[in-house]
């Protein structure tokens, strides 16, 4: 948490720099972490910061081999100044930030269920067009493995999502729960993706099939939105008290 907001008049001058934001280089509005080092402690506060205000920029990153659908970017803060009216009220300090990020979190846990889910079933359907040697493929046995530990996996991860969905109905949902959840499904995403496109063979990597493009977009979940060796040690602490991290 680099970016400052610092008073003046009856407003804030903020500066600092982010990357890799979903939505930059098109969004009117960004909503921008920063410490108010105006105020002792420098607390982080929120600020809705126009992205057309002198001072903002919201260069594209181009060249992106993951997320191609997605316009991502930077926020870039030099000195821009925000009316008082852009603070967000009534939060102050990291629970700001880290209750977006746990929502955030909690849909990608299911997120990563839909693209395991739709690799598994373009790989089933594709077995048993596919002949060979007289057959479809799903006729073989170790195709039939791959089936049945992909199938497992993505059933295992719809639990996962399904127990913290309920726990989040009830207000029992603690942010170690939602590591967990987006740790274990983005990971079970990635090896089911990786297995449907095997089981596709060249085919596998055209874009008439949809795991290629799954697996590619599934590497950057696995480390956005904190990164599955950053959830590591959050579940780390939670289990033995130690962080390890400090």
């Amino acid at each position: 948490m680099e970016t400052s907001a610092e008073r003046d008049g009856d407003g804030y001058r903020l500066s600092g720099t982010k990357t890799w934001i979903t939505n930059a280089p098109i969004a009117d509005v960004a909503l921008v972490w920063a410490k108010d080092r105006s105020t002792e402690g420098d607390p982080v506060r929120g600020f809705l910061v126009e992205t057309d205000r002198e001072g903002v920029e919201t260069p594209a990153i181009e060249g992106k081999l993951s997320m191609r659908v997605s316009a991502t970017g930077e926020v870039s803060l030099d000195d821009a100044f925000v009316p008082e009216s852009a603070v967000l009220p009534d939060v102050a300090g990291m629970k700001g930030p880290l209750s977006c990020l746990t929502q955030a979190r909690f849909g990608i846990v299911w997120g990563a269920v839909g693209a395991a889910r739709d690799c598994f079933e373009v790989a089933r359907e594709y077995a048993g067009e596919r002949e060979q040697f007289g057959q479809p493929v799903a006729g073989f046995q170790l195709q039939q493995e791959k089936l049945a530990e992909m199938a497992t996996k993505v059933t295992t991860g719809r639990l996962l999502a399904d127990r913290l969905a309920t726990l989040k109905e009830r207000g029992e949902l603690r942010p170690q729960q939602v590591s967990m959840g987006k740790r274990h499904n983005v990971r079970m995403a990635r090896e089911v993706a990786r297995t449907a496109r095997e089981m596709l063979g060249g085919n596998g990597i055209t874009t008439d099939y949809s795991p290629m493009r799954h697996l590619a977009n599934i590497e950057t979940v696995y480390t956005y939105e904190g990164t599955h060796d950053i959830h590591t040690l959050i579940l780390g602490e939670d289990l033995t008290g130690i962080a390890a991290f400090e």
